[in-house]
């Protein structure tokens, strides 16, 4: 496996394989570029870890679903031997108009031209709302399914 991506196979290739297939919603292209073994960590969550490409797939059925005109996109990125780390971006709305917008990073393990592992540190985005000469944090609590409106806080807290 090599660092560079002259014939499409080295594992930065495998990201941007995802990355396009996720903002043009081809859930099977999405799907095949993860191993049918996949292990997904998310250390800051643990319960929110899971395995299998089949998981992959309802996971991201569901999100084109409920997220249709979510994008993804990489901010920066770097490669060593069978691993890449990446800073992505992803945004969109729900069907309701309610945004959806994460931001971190994912370290992916990429073996024999297909993704066996990633360990996510996505995290919400907050966003300032302004009314009058205040501005309130407003942050959004991820689950399985929909956002969900956390208190809104005073910035200076």
């Amino acid at each position: 496996m090599t660092l560079t991506d002259d014939a499409g196979a080295g594992p930065l290739a495998v990201i941007h394989r995802l990355l396009e297939a996720t903002n043009k919603h081809d859930l099977e292209t999405l799907a095949e570029c993860f191993s049918p073994g996949y292990v997904n960590e998310t250390p800051a969550h643990p319960t929110r870890g899971f395995t299998g490409r089949e998981t992959i797939r309802t996971n991201w059925e569901q999100l084109f679903t409920g997220v249709p005109d979510i994008k993804v996109r990489m901010v920066s990125h770097s490669v060593t031997t069978g691993q890449v780390w990446t800073e992505l971006h992803m945004q969109g709305s729900w069907r309701d108009g309610t945004p959806h917008e994460l931001t971190g990073v994912v370290i992916f393990g990429v073996e024999e031209g297909a993704i066996n592992n990633a360990r996510f540190y996505m995290e919400p985005v907050e966003h300032l709302v302004r009314t009058d000469d205040t501005a309130d944090r407003v942050s959004h609590r991820v689950t399985h399914g929909r956002p969900q409106e956390a208190p809104v806080q005073a910035a200076s807290q």
